[in-house]
């Protein structure tokens, strides 16, 4: 049997929705589990005991979550030379970019040697104000698709042994 950790922080629902797509679609394959925590929730046992990844964030501020931020520097060392060659991707939430929140996980991931398997999934709410920006996010099921196909593929690759 064969991990797919996803890893997600959401503050007004957007990623959520984005993590809850990717895991009901990666569900669907034998052979797999699926374990989807919370940033505050997830450790370094939990990195270490899987077989591959989908990190989930909100973009703020042209970066990706603190908490998420703080998932990271928990875990970084104590899994440091241990996930090389894992598989990786990324899903990101934001107002009308993303890409910082994109290349903050990229440069985590290439310390960790992981290997991205495709590039990131990038939902953009078009949130400017602080208004729209702070509440709560109702994706599209058209918008989740890209998703649901990443954490699919993940879980297929992972049990063919592609990755």
């Amino acid at each position: 049997m064969k991990t797919l950790l996803i890893v997600w922080h959401s503050l007004t629902g957007g990623t959520a929705q984005m993590a809850e797509a990717a895991a009901h679609a990666g569900g669907t394959q034998e052979d797999v589990q699926i374990r989807r925590l919370r940033a505050p929730a997830a450790g370094p046992e939990d990195v270490l005991a899987a077989d591959g990844y989908l990190f989930a964030t909100p973009e703020n501020l042209a970066a990706m979550a603190g908490l998420m931020k703080d998932f990271f520097e928990r875990c970084y060392y104590p899994a440091l030379g241990r996930t090389e060659g894992r598989p990786y991707a990324s899903l990101v939430c934001a107002g009308t970019d993303g890409t910082g929140a994109a290349r903050q996980i990229a440069r985590i991931a290439t310390g960790w040697r992981l290997r991205e398997i495709a590039p990131p999934v990038i939902i953009r709410t078009g949130a400017q104000t602080p208004e729209t920006i702070l509440a709560p996010k109702h994706l599209a099921t058209a918008a989740l698709a890209p998703c649901a196909e990443l954490g699919q593929a993940m879980a297929a690759g992972l049990a063919m042994g592609i990755f």
